[in-house]
């Protein structure tokens, strides 16, 4: 594994599918790091919105969930970023691949409700 992947989180990454089965199923808690507009436009159901600016300051809350920790973004690179964020204060956590489009090319559910 070269520096930018470790940089941007490449080294455990899940599909959207991986994703959306495992939120589903009450196993990953999948937390989406764009900005506020961004995510009320449509997210994933069931995601957490933490700005990638607030993940540091987020991540004993996301530990004190007890989940497996997946951040999504648009592409993937803010979650890629908040991936490495979450490794430096100890938690475990995984990049969805290809973020938010990559999400809805697999067609998988989308909604404008949640936090």
């Amino acid at each position: 594994m070269g520096f930018l992947d470790r940089l941007l989180g490449r080294s455990a990454a899940l599909t959207p599918v991986a994703a959306h089965e495992r939120a589903a199923a009450g196993e990953l808690l999948l937390v989406d790091v764009r900005e506020p507009g961004e995510f009320r436009s449509g997210h994933a159901p069931g995601a957490r919105n933490v700005p990638l600016a607030g993940v540091g300051a987020a991540c004993a809350q996301l530990a004190a969930d007890g989940r497996d920790v997946a951040f999504v973004c648009k592409s993937g690179m803010r979650s890629g970023a908040a991936v490495s964020a979450a490794r430096q204060h100890g938690l475990h956590a995984a990049n969805v691949r290809g973020g938010m489009l990559a999400w809805q090319r697999a067609g998988l559910p989308t909604t404008t409700k949640g936090r």
